[in-house]
């Protein structure tokens, strides 16, 4: 059995990579990575976002934790092999205080004790103050903790250090996973395999600039490594099991800095582990690591365990047994992700109102099944009182999906429109269409008196409309032009069709429309009389002008002698070089310069992050970065720099760009 750990760095970014571009869904992903216990950090997603294909895979026991409040952050997931293994309990947290809805109960719970905060020495932070709950370094998602028989494991992603404010943060939560780890191994007398992205480099071998003396010198002093330095053996008893297969193996790094390019050159820090506790040992068969796999700028660690191993007693146990997976197949833990709501398919989406056949009637009775009887007849005493329910409701549903308005009348075509005694009735049946008059005996078009009985209903047809409708579709149908067409220019206004009409020869441009009102109403349209307007000219008239035009620049240029006309045009053909040589030197790319120690072209770049430099370009030396790479004065003693990789060359854009210039103007006579 293998079990295997990577930090993904965001669930969306692996399918985007070889092999996984060739895998059909995310189960077939799991498969391809070959590992009956598999072991996520960094999910950056949430619990709404999350797709259904990666927190139900058809082969796999899905456990996820996401942060409480931030989203896209952070993240853990266990991924399991359904046929081969399945955990006896699961929890979020190292805390114990993340607890599902409802909670989960002392039986269902991986340990009978948590760490509290009043049993650990905790950091204080930058204001003296030291948090009294350790709910607060356990609300970010990064730690599962699954019951396996055989030993406890932990899946952890623990925090970075991305400013000395979080430091504090960073250790409370290393402190914490320590206390859990010793009341899971000492007062309970378990096993244990705590693995994941540790975000510490345990020894100077498992830093890329661990060998210089500078580093080598002061290695331990930062917190964090002095902490995990205590931890491990030989100081303590979480055994790194990886690095004790393979003890003196140099660049055995599982994280680069893409940025810079840095997995070319092996460029790395070892901060993925699997720890295991003493008792342990004899089942890993190897440990190791695959930086073959790409999709992160980590790469998996992954450690197999034996089938059988023979006990001291001289008795063989298997694995599954071990493991408690000899009897019948068991259901994983409540917070597995096939008990969430969403998933169970019991809640009722929005979609489902909208799909074919509609929703059925409260009573669920089918229309075809209701005996035919007026709806005004009471209800048969002697039916059954389940019938009577039934039929009551489905007539309820019926009456409460007709419009108010036709309520109460015959299936027979025609609907009855009758009006309540407050409101007039001003149509007449003359003034309906014909369609709609009927057979009846007259009707007085006056006001029904007040408390006096109502006239019989009006029958017509359900083809009726409106007055305005059939106005609107008469008018339709004859052509006659609505609203918007009836506007008429207004004074000084030209068509938009004008503007792309081509002039005929000899006509005047259309004059202005006047439109005038009368007291009797508009009048009809009078186009005013042609004015002498000098704005105002005919196609003949342009043609003279330019005929003109052309006889005045012939005597113009016969009147120059030949020497002068060769001095104008030297002289407007060297401006209009000098222009050209100008322009085409200012907007020209200049080309990247060459780095001061290796003399080759520099590599540009871009600032993306934000602040006053964002957008700027600047250049740097084009050579991978490497061991002993010029970081600059300030981070890399002299005598410690390797020139095989990157120096520290450093110039914006902007001052290339202005050195081009200068030398260029320089350069001119």
């Amino acid at each position: 059995m293998r079990i295997l750990s990577w930090n993904i760095n965001g669930v969306r970014t692996i399918p985007h990579y070889h092999p996984w571009t060739t895998c059909k869904d995310w189960d077939a992903i799991l498969k391809e990575l070959k590992a009956e216990i598999i072991c996520f950090q960094e999910m950056k997603t949430s619990r709404t976002a999350v797709g259904r294909a990666v927190a139900l895979p058809e082969s796999f026991d899905a456990f996820l934790s996401f942060p409480i409040s931030r989203g896209g952050y952070s993240g853990v997931a266990v991924y399991t092999d359904a046929a081969k293994i399945t955990p006896l309990k699961a929890e979020e947290g190292l805390s114990g205080k993340i607890q599902p809805k409802p909670p989960l109960t002392p039986e269902e719970r991986v340990s009978r004790s948590y760490p509290y905060a009043h049993e650990i020495e905790l950091m204080p932070d930058a204001e003296g103050n030291t948090p009294s709950d350790l709910s607060t370094l356990d609300c970010e998602g990064r730690g599962l903790v699954l019951d396996f028989g055989l030993f406890v494991l932990i899946n952890l992603y623990c925090p970075n250090e991305t400013s000395d404010e979080r430091l504090p943060f960073k250790m409370n939560y290393h402190l914490m996973l320590q206390e859990r780890v010793r009341k899971l191994v000492e007062e309970e007398k378990r096993e244990v395999i705590v693995l994941g992205d540790m975000n510490i480099c345990a020894t100077p071998l498992d830093h890329c600039d661990g060998h210089l003396p500078s580093n080598a010198s002061t290695f331990y002093d930062h917190p964090a490594r002095a902490w995990f330095h205590k931890w491990l053996e030989p100081n303590g008893y979480m055994i790194d099991i990886v690095r004790k297969h393979w003890p003196g193996r140099k660049g055995m790094y599982t994280c680069w800095n893409t940025k810079i390019s840095a997995r070319e050159t092996n460029y790395g820090t070892r901060v993925d582990y699997i720890l295991i506790t003493p008792g342990l040992l004899p089942w890993v068969k190897h440990g190791d690591i695959d930086p073959s796999i790409k999709g992160s700028d980590h790469c998996p660690i992954y450690i197999d365990l034996h089938e059988e191993i023979t006990l001291e007693s001289g008795e063989k146990l298997s694995l599954r047994q071990a493991l408690r997976m000899d009897g019948d197949k068991r259901d994983p833990p409540r917070i597995a992700t096939k008990f969430w709501e969403e998933h169970l398919r019991k809640q009722t989406l929005l979609s489902s109102f909208f799909g074919k056949g509609g929703a059925k009637l409260p009573s669920e009775v089918p229309i075809s099944s209701i005996p035919a009887f007026a709806p005004d007849a009471p209800l048969d005493p002697a039916a059954p009182p389940a019938t009577q329910s039934s039929l009551s409701a489905a007539f309820d549903a019926l009456e409460s999906s007709i419009p108010p308005d036709i309520a109460g009348t015959e299936n027979t075509g025609s609907v009855d429109i009758s009006p309540t005694p407050d409101i007039t009735c001003p149509i007449s049946e003359a003034d309906l269409p014909p369609a709609t008059q009927t057979s009846t005996a007259p009707r007085s078009s006056s006001p029904i008196p007040s408390g006096s009985q109502p006239t019989p209903p009006l029958r017509r047809s359900t083809n009726f409309r409106r007055p305005a409708q059939e106005q609107h579709k008469r008018r339709r149908s004859t052509g006659a032009a609505g609203p918007s067409s009836s506007k008429k220019l207004k004074a000084g206004q030209t068509k938009l069709s004008n503007f792309f009409a081509k002039p005929k020869a000899g006509k005047r441009t259309p004059e202005a429309i006047e439109i005038s009102d009368t007291d009797d109403g508009p009048s009809s349209s009078q186009a005013k009389p042609p004015t002498s307007s000098p704005s105002i000219t005919t196609i003949d008239d342009e043609q003279a002008q330019i005929e003109a035009d052309l006889r005045l620049a012939q005597e113009l240029s016969a009147s120059q002698t030949p020497s002068e006309l060769e001095s104008i045009s030297s002289s407007q053909g060297k401006d209009a070089s000098q222009s050209k040589d100008a322009w085409s030197t200012l907007f020209a790319r200049v080309p990247p310069p060459n780095c001061i120690v290796h003399g080759e072209p520099t590599k540009e770049y871009r600032v993306n992050k934000p602040g006053p430099n964002k957008g700027k370009v600047f250049y740097t030396c084009s050579r991978p970065v490497g061991p002993g790479y010029d970081k600059g004065r300030s981070e890399r003693l002299r005598d410690e720099i390797d020139h095989q990789y990157k120096c520290n060359y450093f110039k914006w854009a902007s001052d290339v760009k202005r050195e081009s210039l200068r030398t260029s103007g320089s350069k001119k006579p």
